[in-house]
């Protein structure tokens, strides 16, 4: 079979050229494109530079970064860069008020929750006659007037574990006249008169839920008041770091602080009753109670006198801390008893700055 040659026409586009023209016109619409873009920025002027410390635009936020790394570091890098800004201003200010000296405005109050705290209409003024009477006839008005001694009784739920006892010797450590004795199945309404009748002035019970200390039952007796509170955070004498030596027999002193309110004003005199009034001060221990938005700090401190101007502290132990859920008048009756005051959490703790002690 023959073939026979066919003359192509130069008119007639070969079929290998044609991406080459289309590749063509795509690159010279491109460069099109960018003349008109440039032309209009001219127009427009210049741009204001960004400073360099910018770490996103602000068109998008961190929550918007899909990459979990990334996103923290970006994250890590605002926040150094708003401490900065802070500390900046911070220096400026300074430098201001050295600048104006006596003319400088006051500083600033920042505000916490303390001092922006709903005022209470049972707050205690020191002066006021009606208090003072309270203070002269409550149940306490004998320790005070230096007529009884205090004596405690420190005991425990049924079977405590080891972790709770340990905690009741270090209470009775601490407290001067204390003797612990364990429950033995007793019922607290068959041990008050026992108390009663060795003249004991105060039954202490240790609760415990799961091997650990979780509640505290004080009963001043014989006539009581009776309060319960909820214990958490109980750190014993070894498992502190940096602790001083063993404390000593001597009678500690006692700081109770921010117990304002009449309610905080009977618990505060209640802690106060636990200790003897005569402080040992060759001891240098003292006992703190601290308040602070309702939840009750115990620390133990030994007091170091580095030189004349110099005091150092020196953490006992234990550490513990409180929060008041119920005072009874009268001792321990959970099934007739007429409470003062219970702790209702769903409504009472309706605002963050409202405080009841």
């Amino acid at each position: 079979m023959d073939f026979v040659e066919v003359p192509v026409s130069e008119d007639v586009p070969v079929s290998e050229d044609v991406p080459a023209k289309k590749s063509k016109v795509k690159k010279e619409k491109k460069k099109k494109l960018k003349r008109e873009i440039k032309e209009e920025k001219e127009e427009q002027g210049p741009e204001p530079e960004q400073p360099s410390g910018t770490l996103l635009p602000p068109s998008y936020s961190l929550s918007e970064i899909k990459n979990k790394q990334r996103r923290h570091l970006m994250f890590m890098k605002l926040k150094q860069e708003k401490r900065k800004l802070k500390l900046d201003l911070r220096k400026k200010r300074r430098k201001e008020r050295e600048a104006l000296g006596d003319k400088a405005p006051p500083k600033e109050v920042p505000k916490t929750i303390e001092n922006q705290r709903v005022y209470d209409e049972t707050t205690v003024d020191p002066e006021d006659e009606e208090v003072a009477y309270d203070e002269g006839t409550d149940e306490f008005s004998a320790y005070f007037n230096k007529l009884t001694n205090p004596k405690v009784l420190i005991t425990t739920s049924d079977r405590p574990r080891g972790r709770t006892v340990r905690f009741c010797e270090q209470l009775a450590s601490v407290v001067p006249n204390a003797h612990v004795y364990y429950r033995r199945g007793l019922a607290l309404k068959r041990i008050i008169p026992q108390c009663v009748s060795r003249d004991f002035t105060y039954l202490m019970v240790i609760n415990e839920d799961r091997k650990v200390p979780n509640g505290m039952v004080l009963c001043h007796l014989p006539d009581g008041p009776t309060a319960h509170f909820k214990v958490s955070s109980v750190r014993l004498r070894k498992e502190m770091k940096r602790r001083g030596k063993e404390p000593t027999e001597h009678h500690p002193e006692v700081i109770l602080n921010n117990f304002t309110t009449r309610l905080g004003h009977s618990i505060g005199r209640m802690f106060a009753a636990l200790f003897p009034q005569d402080p040992q001060f060759t001891g240098r221990q003292v006992a703190t109670f601290h308040n602070q938005r309702d939840f009750i700090f115990f620390r133990f401190h030994r007091y170091i006198f580095k030189n004349e101007k110099k005091v150092g502290i020196q953490e006992l132990g234990p550490r513990f801390t409180m929060k008041l859920r119920s005072l009874q008048k009268g001792t321990f009756d959970s099934k007739y008893g007429e409470y003062e005051w219970v702790h209702k959490r769903h409504e009472m703790d309706s605002s963050r700055r409202k405080f009841h002690l």
